[in-house]
């Protein structure tokens, strides 16, 4: 099978377009110049004028005089005594219009018109000769009894319609410049379907594999294809990678609980409650490296939470350890059903909420739902974040004071993981000013309406 290349078939589509083009401009060309076929018909004044100066010359000087006053377009010549042409059926209607004007302006002289063609039986073109309609023969008879033979065209040809003869070549032009259009759409067609499909990569899931582009050319096709083998790969490797981490996160969760069994036995109070605050922190991080591996891998369970009952035992939890958290929640809110992971869908809240209350020493909860969306919206009354500052507090490690101790506030995964989530359930997470100066922070989750 011939194997086209993209870069051959761009070449072709470029000169075809070109090729396009150029027929348009000159059909532009005869159409802004078609007032120029007023002019193929020559004035009566000087036909008259040029069979009197023939008629008075000599015979000698009869040659010189048709060669001056002769052009490309208006060639005069002497033809044989009473020379006639018959019009054709289909043109005798123009024809005695011409007679009857040249006659009239001509008196005393047999005047006959016919077409330039169909006196050129001894010519070399007569076919390309008999499709211009504005090229003429005028006849007219002398009063030495030859015939003066006036050939009047102009160099703008024009068809039998009354029509420029480029014009039928732009018109396919044209056609072949739209339908250039059309083959190049056709062959970008499969890089644009391969750029949304980049951008909507998520390994998270087994992505649909890009359709074959079986009459594209053979690069696009090979990238197509590489493309798909490089999505299944990489989600290959992701879920692999994510289970892995899943598998050590959970045996590591596993020595720790059993560690905290035996701090009990540690004999100096302070000493035991600082290794059970480590140990829980500890077991925290790695419940939210669990979640986050869970999400990585498409794992998160589905399922119909009441999201309100979440935010108020989250908070009730908070104020029971001493917190300072308060909640209200508007009564459309109540009840609202978000469908999603219920562990996920706490962890979002417990962070939230523990880190207005790590940072900003206390938590305002508010809910209210907002068309098909359950609106969260936690704020504290702490420092703040600088806007520069606050996307950055959305990435894994990132902490506005850079020590990672326990007393000031641990690894900086809280957030980020808060984000994961909240996109894994297609919720939106933002960052903002309170009213009172803190740091208030929203997501806005779906929610949950049976069809």
């Amino acid at each position: 099978m011939l194997r086209v290349t993209l870069a051959t078939r761009l070449a072709l589509i470029a000169i075809v377009a070109l090729f396009a083009i150029s027929l348009v401009i000159t059909t532009v060309f005869y159409l802004t110049s078609v007032r120029e076929s007023e002019f193929a018909r020559p004035a009566p004044t000087r036909l008259s004028a040029i069979a009197e100066l023939i008629e008075r010359s000599a015979p000698d000087m009869r040659g010189l005089i048709l060669q001056a006053v002769s052009s490309p377009q208006f060639t005069v010549r002497l033809g044989a005594a009473g020379a006639t042409v018959d019009p054709q059926p289909d043109e005798q209607d123009t024809q005695a219009r011409l007679r009857e004007f040249y006659a009239n302006a001509l008196p005393g002289r047999d005047v006959s018109v016919a077409p330039a063609s169909a006196a050129s039986n001894g010519r070399r073109f007569p076919r390309l000769g008999r499709v211009i309609s504005n090229a003429v023969e005028l006849r007219i008879g002398l009063h030495s009894g030859e015939t003066l033979v006036v050939d009047a065209s102009t160099r703008l040809p024009v068809t039998r319609l009354g029509l420029p003869v480029g014009l039928g070549a732009g018109l396919i032009g044209t056609i072949i410049g739209l339908i250039a259009l059309l083959v190049m759409q056709r062959e970008t067609q499969p890089l644009a379907r391969l750029a949304a499909a980049v951008d909507r990569v998520d390994l998270s899931a087994d992505p649909p594999p890009l359709p074959e582009a079986r009459r594209s050319a053979p690069e696009i096709r090979a990238v197509i294809a590489a493309f798909n083998r490089l999505q299944a790969r990489l989600g290959e490797m992701m879920r692999a990678r994510m289970t892995l981490v899943g598998g050590i996160a959970h045996d590591v969760r596993t020595f720790a609980t059993r560690l905290r069994l035996r701090v009990d036995k540690i004999p100096d109070a302070a000493e035991q409650q600082r290794a059970i605050a480590d140990i829980d922190d500890m077991i925290r991080l790695l419940d939210d490296a669990l979640l986050s591996s869970r999400v990585g891998a498409g794992q998160l369970s589905q399922e119909m939470v009441e999201f309100s009952a979440v935010v108020i035992a989250e908070a009730d939890d908070r104020r029971a350890q001493g917190g300072r958290a308060d909640v209200a929640i508007d009564e459309a809110a109540k009840g609202a059903i978000v469908l999603g992971d219920r562990l996920a869908l706490r962890r979002i809240v417990a962070n939230i909420i523990d880190n207005a209350l790590k940072y900003g020493h206390v938590a305002h909860v508010r809910m209210k739902l907002e068309r098909a969306s359950v609106i969260l919206t936690v704020d504290d009354e702490g420092s703040g974040i600088p806007s520069d500052r606050r996307h950055a507090m959305l990435e894994p490690f990132n902490r506005l004071e850079a020590s990672r101790n326990r007393a000031t506030g641990g690894a900086g995964l809280g957030l980020a993981v808060v984000r994961s989530l909240v996109e894994a359930h297609d919720g939106t997470i933002e960052m903002a000013d309170a009213p009172d100066g803190g740091t208030r922070v929203q997501i806005a989750l779906p929610v949950f309406r049976p069809t």
